[in-house]
């Protein structure tokens, strides 16, 4: 029984809440609240959304929105004790000097790897296919939170084998590890085989999971916005370590932890790999370890 109807533009599509009749229950309009949507990119975008370009266009900007917000911050915190209380060490300001060389790494990793992989893309990839139907809201969903999952498992495997191999650390690793407190710009402060391999598993978990377009792109803004707020130093009530139930989610202060305690809170996201290996840490008990430099476990 369909007990609201809305005619939205062209489209002309029914988006509704249905009540099951037959147990009574309150369902979700599964397949309308994301097609209007989908049908507006469709006629209006399609030729911008199927180019190569879009995905990586979409998580430069996405990256640097959120890197732009969160240095802002940074540079208020210091003066502004209603931003500095929710520091993760609110007696660490960021100084302008990392600001600029992290900056500077991350201008240099977009113009010699990333610029480069979308021009390949742009010569060589295919259009991307873009179906008539929009995914599901729980396919949606589901797909970003099962891409989640199996990216968390990749980076805890690769985080762990290269803290524990000196080499692997030294030579590809121990750039990001230049800096004890994180904040935002660390989240890419990176060796090109680092970025390259978060990229790889960014790009191919989707395909994996046979994911909608739709889906793709919403599980890499997803997942550039928690390594961004897992980096940014803060612990704000609304951040998904606070969202998420019974630990399950690490978050900014977990992975603060890692960068004091480089032997400890692998994982990127979820906490259940670190409790199974062994390698978790609690945030209320770590101790800075201050004018130490970070080592390998």
């Amino acid at each position: 029984m369909c007990v609201v109807v809305m005619n939205i533009g062209s489209l002309n599509r029914v988006v509704c809440k249905v009540w099951d009749m037959t147990n009574g229950s309150l369902q979700l309009p599964e397949d309308s609240i994301l097609q209007p949507a989908w049908d507006y990119l469709h006629q209006n975008y399609e030729s911008t959304l199927r180019s190569p370009l879009f995905p990586v266009v979409l998580s430069v900007l996405t990256y640097l929105i959120l890197v732009a917000l969160y240095t802002v911050l940074d540079i208020l915190a210091p003066t502004w004790p209603s931003i500095n209380k929710y520091k993760i060490r609110p007696d660490k300001p960021i100084a302008w000097a990392s600001i600029w060389k992290t900056l500077g790494l991350t201008t240099y990793n977009h113009l010699v790897y990333i610029f480069p992989a979308a021009v390949a893309q742009w010569l060589w990839r295919p259009p991307i296919p873009m179906p008539r139907e929009a995914p599901s809201l729980t396919n949606f969903l589901l797909g970003i939170l099962g891409c989640t999952i199996i990216f968390d498992f990749q980076y805890y495997l690769w985080h762990l084998l290269h803290h524990r191999v000196g080499w692997l650390y030294r030579t590809f690793h121990a750039v990001h590890h230049q800096y004890p407190e994180s904040f935002s710009l660390v989240t890419q402060y990176l060796s090109g085989w680092e970025l390259f391999s978060v990229g790889f598993w960014t790009t191919v978990d989707p395909v994996l999971l046979q994911c909608h377009c739709l889906t793709t792109w919403g599980f890499m803004v997803f997942n550039i916005w928690v390594s961004t707020e897992d980096h940014c130093g803060y612990d704000f009530p609304w951040a998904m370590h606070n969202l998420v139930p019974f630990g399950l989610w690490g978050g900014a202060p977990k992975h603060d932890v890692h960068h004091q305690k480089p032997g400890t809170n692998f994982a990127p996201f979820f906490s259940h790999w670190d409790w199974l290996g062994g390698t978790s840490f609690s945030p209320t008990l770590s101790v800075p370890l201050k004018g130490e430099k970070d080592k390998a476990a």
